[in-house]
C-alpha cells in the first residue's frame, strides 16, 4: 500500500519521479588499528583522500558557479582552505603514526575542531563550524568508500525529487534546476528559508516532513504535491494517473492564469490594485518582469551575504542592484537593506544570536555597524541612476532608527560626492512595519517616510508568539488571527489618512484567500512572488473591494482564526466557486481531507 508523509505545503505543483535522498551528516566511523608497517601507506591513503575532496570540492566550486553565479560560489573557498590548512594536516598525521586508521585520525582530529571552533571568542572562527562539517562529511565519506551524496552531479532531465533533513547555504548554491523537480525536507515552514527559496524558483516543494530521511532510502518512486503537502510513497498506478490528471489541469490553469499578465489589476468595483514582485535572486529579475508585475515591491538583498566569510564590496552590490533596476525599465524597484539575523544564517565576522529574532538583527545590525551599511546605501545611491529606486528599511520600531538611517544615507552620498561619483539625490524612503510595536506607534514614523510595507512573515511571527521556522508551530502560524488582521488595519488606516502608500510584502500577499482579506482592509499594493501575481491579478479582477470590505470586516469581528477564515472563504467561494487555483494558500485547518479518495492511503502526520 502507499504510504503518505504528510507535511507544510511551501510552493504549488505536482511532480512525480524518484527520490534523490541527501543525507548530509558525518559518518559513524570505527576505532581500526594498524601496524608499523601500514602507516606509510595510511598517511599515503589520506592525502590521496584529501587531494579527491579538493577536487570534488573545485567541481562543486565551477557547477555552483555556473548555476547560482560567481558571489554564491565563492561559499566553498572557505571549505578549500580547510583542506589546505598545514595544521590539519600535521595533527591527522601525528594520529595515524600512532597506529590510528587515516578515516579515524581524520574524524577526531575534526570533531576537536568542531568544538574548540564553536566555543571560540572569535565569531568568525565560531562561524566556520558548518564549514568544517562539510568538510568533515566529504573527507570521511571518500575514505570510507562511502557513496557520493552531492546532488550536484545530477544528470540534466532525471527528473529527481530532493528529500533531505534541510537546505543549507552550501547545499542550495548546488542545486540544478534542470535535475532537481521538487524539494522535501524534514524542516521548516511555509515562510522559511526553503520554502521561499523553493517559490522563487517555480519548484513544488513540501517542509516539515520532520522524519522523511529516516523513512525512506533513496530511489523510491514518489508524487509530490507542493499543494497539499503531501508526499506520497510508491504511488499506486490510479494515484498516478490521478495526479497527473491534476497537474494537466493545474497547467491549464496556469496557462490562462499567464494571460491575465497584460490585463488591468482592477476591482470589479474600479479599484485599482497595484501588484508588484518579490525577488530574491538578480536573476529571477527576467521573470518577475514578464509576470505582469508593475516593478518590484521588495527585493531581498540578503543573498549578497548570507554564507559568505566576508561582506560583498560597494562594487558588487551595485551591479546586482543594477540588474534588477535595468530589467524593469524604469518602473519601482523597492530595495530592502539588510535584513539578516533571525531565520538568515550568521555572516562573515558578526556573531551568533542565542535569540536571533529577538536579538541583533536587520537595521539594528546596520546602524551598529554603519560602514557596512553605507556601503549598501552608496550601491544603492549609484544604482539609482539606472531607474525608478526605492530604499526600504525592515524591522524599524522607533523614530530614532528611521532618523539614524536617514543621516547615514546623507553620509554615504557626501562619500560619492566626494568621489565625484554620480548618484540620484531625491530617493523615496520606506519602511517595513513587523512588529506590534511599530503598527501601533506607527503614526509616530509617517511624518519622516515616503512609504510603509508591512512584512506580514515576522508581524504574525512576533504577533502570535510563534516562531515562523518552527514545523512543531507550523499549525499555529495563523497570518488570519484577527489580531493581525487588526495590526494591518490600523497600519492602512494611518497610511491612507497620511496619504502614503501602503502595501503588503509577506507571503500572505501571495496567498489567495489571504490576498482578498488584504484588499479588504484596504491594502491597494501587494507585493507577490513573481509566478503568483497572474494568480493574485484573478483575486482581484474577480471581486469586487466592496464585498471584500465587508468580508474583512465580519473576519476583524471574528473570535479565531478558524472563524475568520470561514468569513473570508464563504464570500471568496461566491465570487469563483469551488475553483481549484483557491486550494492554494488556504490554511491547513480548512483544506478538509486531502486523502478523500485516494484508495485508502496510510498516512503520517508531520505537524497537526
Amino acid at each position: 500500500m502507499a504510504k503518505g508523509i504528510a507535511g507544510t505545503p511551501a510552493s504549488p505543483g505536482i511532480v512525480d519521479g524518484q527520490v534523490h535522498l541527501l543525507r548530509w551528516e558525518v559518518p559513524d566511523v570505527r576505532h581500526r588499528i594498524i601496524p608499523d608497517e601500514a602507516i606509510p601507506g595510511e598517511i599515503k591513503r589520506f592525502h590521496a583522500g584529501l587531494a579527491q575532496a579538493r577536487e570534488r570540492l573545485h567541481h562543486v566550486r565551477a557547477r555552483a558557479e555556473k548555476n547560482a553565479g560567481p558571489e554564491e560560489a565563492a561559499i566553498f573557498d572557505v571549505q578549500l582552505s580547510i583542506l589546505e590548512d598545514g595544521e590539519l594536516l600535521r595533527q591527522v598525521e601525528e594520529l595515524i603514526t600512532q597506529n590510528l586508521g587515516a578515516e579515524k585520525a581524520f574524524d577526531l582530529v575534526l570533531f576537536e575542531w568542531r568544538q574548540q571552533f564553536a566555543s571560540h571568542a572569535r565569531p568568525l572562527l565560531r562561524e566556520r563550524v558548518g564549514d568544517l562539517i562539510d568538510v568533515h562529511i566529504r573527507v570521511l565519506s571518500i575514505l570510507l568508500g562511502l557513496p557520493d551524496h552531492d546532488p550536484v552531479d545530477l544528470p540534466k532531465g532525471s527528473n529527481r525529487i530532493l528529500v533531505t533533513h534541510d537546505l543549507t547555504p552550501s547545499l542550495t548554491v548546488q542545486l540544478d534546476r534542470e535535475a532537481i523537480i521538487g524539494i522535501a525536507t524534514d524542516a521548516g515552514t511555509r515562510t522559511s528559508h526553503v520554502a521561499i527559496l523553493a517559490r522563487s524558483l517555480g519548484l513544488p516543494a513540501v517542509v516539515g516532513l520532520r522524519d522523511a530521511t529516516e523513512q525512506l532510502t533513496g530511489n523510491e518512486h514518489v508524487i509530490l504535491d507542493g499543494t497539499s503537502g503531501i508526499l506520497i510513497v510508491d504511488p499506486t498506478p490510479s494515484q498516478i494517473k490521478t495526479y497527473r490528471e491534476r497537474r494537466a489541469i493545474e497547467a491549464l490553469e496556469d496557462k490562462e492564469l499567464q494571460a491575465l499578465s497584460v490585463a488591468d489589476s482592477v476591482t470589479l468595483d474600479g479599484h485599482w490594485v497595484t501588484l508588484r514582485a518579490n525577488v530574491d535572486l538578480p536573476e529571477e529579475a527576467g521573470f518577475a518582469a514578464r509576470s505582469g508585475a508593475e516593478g518590484v515591491g521588495l527585493m531581498r538583498t540578503e543573498f549578497l551575504v548570507v554564507g559568505r566569510a566576508t561582506m560583498p564590496d560597494e562594487e558588487e552590490q551595485y551591479r546586482a542592484y543594477r540588474h534588477v533596476v535595468e530589467a524593469f525599465g524604469g518602473r519601482p524597484v523597492v530595495i530592502r537593506t539588510f535584513d539578516v539575523g533571525g531565520d538568515k544564517l550568521p555572516i562573515g565576522s558578526y556573531q551568533t544570536d542565542p535569540n536571533p529574532f529577538l536579538g541583533w538583527r536587520a537595521i539594528r545590525m546596520c546602524l551598529d555597524e554603519p560602514e557596512l551599511f553605507k556601503t549598501q546605501l552608496r550601491a544603492l545611491l549609484r544604482a539609482a541612476m539606472h531607474g525608478d529606486v526605492r530604499i526600504m528599511f525592515p524591522l524599524i520600531i522607533t523614530l530614532d532608527e528611521v532618523l539614524q538611517a536617514k543621516h547615514l544615507l546623507m553620509e554615504a552620498a557626501t562619500e560619492l560626492d566626494v568621489r565625484g561619483v554620480p548618484y540620484r539625490h531625491d530617493l523615496p524612503l520606506g519602511i517595513m512595519v513587523e512588529t506590534p510595536a511599530a503598527a501601533l506607534s506607527v503614526h509616530t514614523l509617517v511624518d519622516d517616510v515616503s512609504f510603509l510595507s508591512i512584512g506580514t512573515n515576522d508581524l504574525v511571527q512576533y504577533t502570535l508568539a510563534v516562531d515562523r521556522g518552527n514545523a512543531n508551530l507550523a499549525s499555529r502560524f495563523t497570518p488570519l488571527h484577527p489580531a493581525v488582521l487588526t495590526l494591518i488595519k490600523r497600519i492602512v488606516d494611518v497610511g491612507a489618512a497620511h496619504r502614503l502608500e501602503v502595501a503588503v510584502c509577506g507571503e500572505m500577499a501571495s496567498q489567495p484567500l489571504m490576498a482578498f482579506a488584504l484588499i479588504g482592509l484596504g491594502v491597494r499594493c501587494l507585493s507577490v512572488a513573481g509566478r503568483a501575481v497572474p494568480l493574485v491579478k484573478r483575486i482581484v479582477r474577480g471581486v469586487s473591494a466592496a464585498v471584500a470590505a465587508e468580508a474583512a470586516n465580519a473576519a476583524l469581528e471574528s473570535r479565531t482564526a478558524r472563524e475568520a477564515e470561514g468569513e473570508l472563504r464563504r464570500r471568496l467561494m461566491t465570487a469563483f466557486g469551488d475553483a481549484p487555483f483557491l486550494r492554494d494558500g488556504l490554511p491547513s485547518f480548512v483544506e478538509g481531507n486531502i486523502f478523500e479518495g485516494s484508495g485508502g492511503l496510510n498516512t503520517s502526520s508531520a505537524h497537526e
